[in-house]
Order: structure tokens, then sequence, then C-alpha cells
């Protein structure tokens, strides 16, 4: 599978990530999930297919995905669907993946974080503390619900496949932090085994499903 060294300091960088990527899933209607302010819009040839569902930002549908049991679309209703790194913010991760694969006529593309490759050094260093999780002084407006490293990511991603005949991956990419050659060499002579390098040091998976009619 392809890895591409890129980081994603901003949304932005990570939306044209996506564009740049899989615009040749990009095609008729589209949904995004999770849009915050909808900045894949622009970048469509054919704004107008174009839906954005977030709770904050400037979504086309403003909606808490954690308080629904059913996104208010039809059956098939979206040529691709676009879920990047929403599904670990929900504590009912489960129910809105099913319905993401519901909405699609055709293709769904999710990314999911690796955890574990944010965390790693930290905790290593006993600094006690990193995004997305511990204690906060004041209640914070989002957070992750689960801890995931990469390997958790591709076995969810694989076990809904075996479990739905009609899901086909049909791509998967993922993206780890630029870095010099000569680092990468030496870590790579470090963790011979790929699963136990791609955990440590891939901070992102992209997965393009197909939804066979």
């Amino acid at each position: 599978m392809p890895i591409d060294y890129t980081r994603f300091r901003e949304r932005q960088e990570r939306t044209q990530y996506l564009y740049d990527k899989f615009k040749f899933y990009l095609k008729g209607y589209v949904l995004d999930v999770g849009c915050y302010r909808a900045a894949l819009k622009d970048l469509l040839p054919d704004q107008s297919q174009y839906t954005g569902v977030d709770i904050a930002g400037t979504p086309d549908i403003r909606l808490n995905l954690e308080k629904v049991e059913r996104l208010p679309f039809a059956d098939n209703q979206f040529d691709c669907v676009i879920c990047a790194d929403v599904l670990e913010h929900l504590d009912n991760l489960h129910v809105i993946f099913a319905e993401l694969i519901r909405v699609s006529a055709r293709y769904l593309i999710i990314s999911l974080p690796n955890n574990w490759n944010a965390a790693r050094v930290p905790l290593q260093r006993g600094k006690g503390t990193f995004a997305h999780y511990g204690l906060p002084a004041d209640k914070p407006e989002d957070r992750h619900k689960w801890f995931f490293s990469l390997a958790d990511a591709q076995n969810f991603i694989q076990t809904h496949l075996t479990r739905r005949p009609q899901l086909k991956l049909v791509e998967e990419r993922l993206c780890e932090k630029p870095r010099n050659l000569l680092v990468r060499l030496f870590r790579r002579l470090r963790y011979l085994r790929q699963s136990r390098y791609l955990n440590r040091y891939c901070h992102t998976a992209w997965f393009v499903i197909e939804k066979i009619p």
C-alpha cells in the first residue's frame, strides 16, 4: 500500500490531500460528514452537488452525529460519501459507520488516525498528556472517544468488509510525517516487521470502499 510522507497541521491541508489523492472518486453527489468549514466544496468542479454535515463550522446541514441514530438521507443517495478523521470523535461510531454505508451509492472514503503514533512519545518521555485525551480543567468542545492503533483501524475496516459482501476495498493509503531519508532507513532497519513500523510511525490511514450494487 502507498505511504505518503506528509502531515496535516491544519484542516485545509488534510482536505487538499483528500482532493489530490482521491479526486477520481469525488464525482456526482458528494456528502462530506464532518465537513467543518466545507473546504472541499471549493475544490469540486460542481459545488451544487456537494452537501456538508457537521455540528460546527459552516455546514449545509448542522447535525450532532452523537444525537442521531440515522442520517437524514435516503438509501444510496450520494455517489461518494466522505468521513475524514471524524469517527474517533463519536461514542456511536459503529452506528454512524453503518449509516455512511447506507447512504452511499458507490464510494465511501474514510480516514482514521493512528492514535498510538501521537501518544507514543509523550508516554515514553513521561510528559503525562497529549492531544485529544487527558483531563482538561474545562470541558472541551470535542475530543477523541476511541484510542486505537493503525492495526486496529485496518482490522475494523477489514472485518466490516468481510461481514458485508457488497463492499470492496479499492484503495488504501497511509500517511507518515516527512523525515530525512537516513532517518527513515534507520527506522526501517530497526523495525523490520512492516506491521510494527507502520503502527509506530504512520499517523493516518485512508480507505476507499466501493459499494457493489
